[in-house]
């Protein structure tokens, strides 16, 4: 009979609820949001089967016929839209698809609708894009095993994968191996509590006043290396929280507190490994691959079966991979060996809170984002003096300069300039400002204008912007000399941060925005205005401008009125996209007019 004494013996897996034939366990969640077995005894025969299917009492029952010494590698999916949509560098996807086109059936880990985890057995190749990625807390197994097994003993083939134990469990509950099924597991840090990863995102939802629709754990828009978390909300907003900023990922790797109490003395932090392939983040790659590290996801691939390397050389030409030796990958990857250790933070405390305060609080409580005061005090003095020293280097001893920065930044009216949050325009030699005493300046970062590459250039830059005009700038952005930027009575410009190169043009008399992290190239001319009338019924001299986030404009191409470009498109030299042209997301336009040459493009600087 299945009794659980003390917590840490049981992993959570559900084999012992598939295994049973008299339906006599049931899962119970305690206040941690961890479920565990309750056996009815008045169903329960005693046969013993649940204990013998259990990871956690019978870890030294697992297969152990698997190498001590994996084949390991490096390696990386080639099509770039799967590696980014992946946690790590897409191998996974490379060896589910090759599963699927031999009609084979995938086992992984889903997404439910509120965001709890669930497995599911699927031969449906559609299914693989919510498959794959880490969720990052525990899934919910029940019925995974049964079938499993159900699809073997048909003699179909099998890709399942899952955390260490789960894929313990299942070659547990198997009873013997199958050469149809091929086990994946991953290099486990910990599985987190599906409660507190609710309560973060019902704290997200608060915040944003909409409810999440979408989450992604590991988003690498701004490199894979940032381990930003991704919410997208149903009244359009995106949250974006890198590793050390959003307060699930941060709680998850400074503390560990709401990992599974069978985390603290995992059974299968060893080699050999369980499972006949292991995936896994390979941290360290740019010292023992560098060719292989682009900041997009590099894979660590670990062959510990010679079912697992024969499978392996089936996806390598899906692949960019190399070998590596085992020794390569221990540096990076603790938890190949070792054990989350237990945290200093008192357990209780935290999840008695939890039930009575908003999970921002608890996570500033327990886990807050300030470091230490002498290094935050050090930090902001090395900021301050690394501010100051740029100021200077950009701006240079000229006295007009310095008194265009200090009359534009603190003694015009309309101006919301703060030096000490960063918010400033800083002006370089050749600057030229006409602007009205009615128009708006809302500056939230480093408004660079007029950088020059060539030292002791004269290239003029050139900003006018008339009476009840709006120029916002929402976060760095830096615009090379040369420019000319005139915004006529009553036009707005919203610029979200990132870089237009020399000679930009942009006439603005209703409304241009351009999103973050757009690039625009040389000679680029953007206008929202005719400035002359077409003598035409309803003929508009004027319509607004929308360039999306992420956007390439290369040199020399024209942007017109009504044109609405979506997030990380391109859109290609000499090029003119005219009127009312609408460039759907992540598309590459050429020409005169621009046409779309190439979709579901990805570009990277």
């Amino acid at each position: 009979m299945m009794y659980i004494i003390n917590k840490k013996d049981c992993t959570g897996c559900c084999a012992c609820v598939d295994i049973c034939g008299q339906n006599a366990i049931t899962l119970k969640i305690d206040h941690e949001g961890f479920w565990y077995p309750e056996v009815n005894k008045n169903l329960c025969t005693d046969c013993g089967l649940c204990e013998k299917t259990c990871p956690g009492m019978y870890a030294d029952k697992v297969n152990k016929t698997n190498k001590e010494i994996p084949l390991c590698f490096a390696a990386y999916h080639k099509e770039q839209d799967i590696r980014l949509d992946s946690t790590s560098g897409g191998v996974f996807s490379a060896l589910a698809n090759k599963m699927y086109d031999v009609g084979g059936y995938v086992a992984g880990a889903i997404y439910n609708e509120d965001f709890s985890v669930r497995h599911i057995v699927s031969n449906r190749g559609e299914d693989l894009v919510k498959i794959r990625g880490s969720k990052y807390l525990q899934s919910l197994c029940t019925g995974l095993y049964k079938e499993v097994k159900k699809i073997l003993v048909k003699g179909k083939k099998v890709l399942a994968c899952g955390s260490p134990c789960q894929m313990a469990a299942l070659h547990l509950y198997l009873g013997k191996d199958y050469d149809n099924l091929i086990t994946c597991d991953f290099i486990c840090r910990g599985i987190n509590s599906p409660k507190v990863f609710r309560k973060h995102l019902d704290s997200l939802e608060q915040q944003f006043n909409s409810k999440v629709v979408y989450v992604k754990a590991k988003n690498k828009e701004f490199g894979w290396r940032k381990l930003t978390f991704k919410a997208i909300f149903e009244n359009g907003k995106k949250y974006y929280g890198d590793g050390e900023v959003d307060n699930f990922t941060r709680g998850y790797l400074r503390s560990g507190i709401y990992c599974r109490p069978s985390c603290y003395e995992c059974n299968y932090k060893k080699l050999p490994r369980i499972a006949d392939i292991t995936l896994a983040d390979f941290w360290g790659v740019e010292k023992i691959a560098p060719s292989l590290d682009n900041d997009t996801g590099t894979s660590l691939v670990m062959c510990n079966s010679s079912k697992g390397a024969a499978y392996f050389e089936t996806i390598k030409n899906e692949i960019i991979y190399c070998q590596v030796c085992i020794d390569d990958v221990k540096p990076g990857n603790a938890h190949l060996l070792n054990s989350l250790p237990v945290p200093a933070i008192n357990r209780d405390d935290f999840f008695s809170d939890i039930e009575k305060m908003p999970y921002r609080k608890v996570a500033k409580k327990y886990f807050p984002y300030k470091r230490n005061q002498i290094r935050s005090m050090l930090s902001k003095v090395k900021n301050i003096a690394r501010k100051a020293t740029d100021l200077f280097y950009k701006m240079g001893p000229h006295p007009k300069v310095w008194y265009q920065f200090i009359w534009i930044n603190f003694l015009r009216k309309n101006s919301s300039c703060n030096l000490l949050k960063g918010q400033v325009i800083i002006p370089t030699t050749y600057c030229v400002f006409d602007i009205h005493p009615e128009a708006k300046l809302n500056i939230q970062g480093h408004f660079y204008v007029g950088y020059k590459k060539v030292k002791g250039s004269k290239l003029e830059t050139r900003i006018r912007l008339e009476k009840g005009t709006i120029l916002d700038i929402n976060d760095d952005f830096t615009l090379y000399a040369g420019a000319d930027i005139q915004l006529f009575k009553g036009g707005k410009l919203i610029l979200e941060g990132g870089v237009c190169n020399i000679n930009l043009q942009i006439v603005c008399a209703n409304y241009i925005f351009i999103g973050k992290g757009t690039l625009i190239g040389r000679g680029v001319v953007i206008r929202d205005y005719d400035a002359h009338y077409i003598i035409k019924e309803n003929y508009k001299v004027s319509a607004p401008i929308k360039i999306g986030n992420h956007c390439w404009i290369c040199e020399g191409a024209m942007i017109s009125k009504g044109v609405e470009i979506g997030d990380g498109s391109v859109v290609a030299a000499r090029s003119l996209v005219i009127s009312k042209t609408k460039v759907p997301p992540k598309t590459l336009v050429a020409g005169s007019p621009a046409m779309s040459i190439n979709e579901d493009i990805e570009w990277k600087v």
